[in-house]
């Protein structure tokens, strides 16, 4: 969707704006900043609302939930209690892209029961953020509820018009969350398919809304859908004809939906007392204002695990990726821990087939394979302060722990002196699988292990408690490059705006074998699309305590641009997203120290952004530019690399190629 078309679509959402208050009634908490309005109304059935600087966000949409055997928890409720509370700390994130992080807002808790001695119980608890808003379910203990089985969540959001949103389809509710983020209005949703989250929406003119979900524990994942496209779903948005003018769509109404239990025990089966997750709402008047929001890690449970000074964040090399094929020996292992060690990059990833044919039943992840000498690997590796990270196929952990030797496979690891594992492959968000991450992470954790979950559901903040669980995939990333066209440049640039508002994503960048238009084949090795400064420029632009780099070492040594990677930070004191737009173009930049790096991106289009200094701060800068060439456009590996001094009253126009990017490197002199 162009910009034309997303400025009718905003005419048109103007149109219907003015829509009557909720009641009287209406509860209200407001944000710190007073931004953020959320109300709350319980006389008949739970709605919310949320106004932003005066204007709605989200109208007045249902609460409530279904449990099996009765009727709808929210249908009529009295309110027996009110409790507000301020909540204003700081706490450190050493593993993120901001390590001062300010938790302050507003909280309101209302305790409502149904009509009757009989009537079930249940709280709303509702936050208010200067960037954004999230309330979350607690069912009490009660005799109606002491054991229960969730069939529907009636958690809506209800948008003015028909906005424009950035959604992934994944086909379904088992799958690695591995999709574009389309861009396309609420009314060309199918009404009967789930929707990953997080979702974008452009709300108005300046007001966009994230949507996704904070401390994901013991439920199942959070998807949406057009309201009225599930049996028993009451309401129903109804899209327009084909061929008419969507602004006669005014009732954008997106509902939860639940990642459903395998064994057919409803979406959830729990005990009560009970937390659901946080319902999250990121708002911005920008979609820039909302990469750079903390809400989902504010949201979730602190450290768990105690001290977590072993675990470390940093770049890491792979082997596969470029060549398609798998060649697992020590030969070649050694070659990749010889290339980090040249890196300063402190780990290597040993990925599959280590320890021979996976999923199996006789699959054992305690014995390399024969062509892998783990203990002459291990001492190469250690001589050059290289950490190993091994791949792992769920279902074989999985064996594992329910055989009672999970323990033992990782007490074996942490006598290796592994760093961590990569589990691969689980594919679903359901409530058992859900748990089944915190259990593995846990034990992980316990033999001083990191974890990377791929084929994995998006973060919930579960880093936080489980800071070992340094990243995850749920990405379509690099690796697609391998078999298909889909990661392109205006994929590249959607991703900071919509996935990465969950969290870090271990997209694994750093091909080295540039393509532009045209010219990129799906072939091996593997070429990626868009220009040499493209691909540095993710470096910066996305988010991953863990960083996988994923080319070969014969495509890095001697070539343009691989010294911007050398002893590359993974995390930081302070992030911001200076200019962009999904799909579009993306400028972000970050600071370690007192060092900054900024890298920028843009689709398939040419464009040349500036870039003001003052961020910076006082001083002098020797700053490190790495700009697409004038021929970058068809030799997509060529860049230009210079350097000069700098200062915070300074701006750069740097001009990027179709495809194209840059990155650059400012050290306080």
């Amino acid at each position: 969707m162009n910009r034309a078309a997303r400025a009718a679509a905003i005419a048109a959402l103007a149109a219907v704006i003015a829509l009557p208050p909720m009641g009287a009634t209406a509860i209200t908490v407001s944000s710190p900043d007073r931004a953020i309005i959320v109300r709350v109304e319980t006389a008949g059935p739970l709605r919310y609302g949320v106004s932003f600087h005066g204007r709605p966000a989200i109208l007045e949409s249902r609460l409530g939930l279904v449990l099996r055997d009765g009727t709808p928890i929210g249908e009529r409720l009295a309110l027996d209690r009110v409790t507000r509370r301020a909540i204003n700390s700081v706490w450190e994130n050493r593993l993120g892209k901001r390590r001062r992080v300010v938790d302050r807002a507003n909280e309101l808790t209302l305790a409502l029961r149904e009509p009757g001695a009989a009537g079930r119980r249940i709280e709303l608890v509702v936050r208010a953020y200067d960037d954004g808003c999230a309330f979350r379910y607690t069912i009490p203990r009660q005799p109606a509820t002491d054991r229960f089985v969730l069939e529907r969540e009636e958690t809506h959001f209800r948008f003015a018009g028909d906005p424009t949103v950035w959604a992934p389809d994944y086909g379904g509710f088992a799958s690695p969350q591995e999709s574009e983020f389309k861009c396309r209005h609420v009314s060309e949703l199918a009404a009967e398919r789930p929707y990953g989250t997080p979702m974008l929406v452009q709300a108005g003119e300046s007001c966009y809304v994230g949507i996704t979900e904070a401390e994901l524990k013991d439920w199942a994942g959070m998807y949406l859908g057009r309201s009225g496209g599930v049996p028993g779903e009451p309401g129903s948005a109804q899209p327009p004809a084909a061929g008419t003018q969507s602004s006669s769509f005014v009732d954008a109404d997106l509902v939860t939906r639940l990642a459903p239990r395998r064994d057919g025990r409803g979406l959830v089966s729990a005990e009560a007392p009970h937390l659901t997750p946080w319902r999250v709402l990121l708002i911005g008047r920008r979609p820039g204002d909302l990469v750079e929001s903390d809400l989902v890690l504010n949201l979730s449970a602190p450290n768990a695990i105690g001290d977590a000074s072993w675990v470390k964040p940093g770049m890491c090399a792979w082997d596969h990726w470029w060549s398609g094929d798998v060649k697992m020996d020590t030969a070649t292992e050694k070659e990749y821990v010889a290339f980090a060690s040249e890196m300063n990059f402190p780990y290597q990833l040993v990925d599959w087939q280590w320890y021979g044919p996976f999923n199996t039943a006789t699959a054992d992840i305690t014995r390399a394979n024969p062509s892998l000498d783990m203990p002459e690997l291990l001492r190469f590796a250690a001589e050059r302060h290289v950490r190993l990270f091994v791949w792992l196929h769920s279902n074989d952990v999985d064996r594992f722990l329910k055989a009672g030797r999970l323990e033992e496979a990782f007490a074996l690891y942490s006598r290796w002196g592994l760093a961590g594992v990569k589990i691969d492959f689980m594919d679903h968000d359901d409530q058992e699988m859900v748990n089944w991450y915190y259990t593995v992470t846990a034990m992980a954790a316990s033999h001083h292990l990191m974890v990377d979950f791929h084929g994995a559901f998006k973060p919930t903040g579960m880093q936080r408690a489980y800071p070992n669980q340094i990243t995850r995939e749920g990405v379509l990333g690099e690796e697609y490059d391998k078999f298909s066209s889909r990661v392109t440049p205006e994929h590249d640039c959607t991703l900071p705006f919509t996935r990465m508002l969950a969290g870090p994503m271990d997209y694994t960048p750093g091909g080295f074998l540039d393509r532009s238009r045209g010219k990129w084949r799906q072939t091996l090795p593997t070429e990626v699309q868009g220009t040499r400064c493209h691909e540095l420029a993710k470096f910066v632009v996305f988010d991953s305590p863990l960083t996988v780099v994923c080319d070969s070492p014969e495509h890095y040594r001697g070539q343009p641009g691989v010294e911007f990677l050398r002893s590359f930070p993974t995390v930081w004191d302070d992030s911001r997203l200076l200019e962009g737009f999904p799909g579009e173009f993306v400028v972000s930049a970050r600071r370690t120290g007192t060092a900054w790096y900024i890298g920028g991106m843009t689709n398939w289009a040419e464009r040349t952004v500036v870039v003001p200094l003052a961020f910076l701060g006082s001083g002098h800068y020797s700053a490190t530019l790495y700009a697409d060439s004038p021929d970058s456009a068809s030799e997509a590996e060529h860049l230009t690399e210079s350097r000069r001094i700098v200062t915070a009253k300074d701006s750069l126009a740097i001009r990027m190629a179709p495809g194209g990017g840059f990155a650059i490197r400012l050290v306080k002199q």
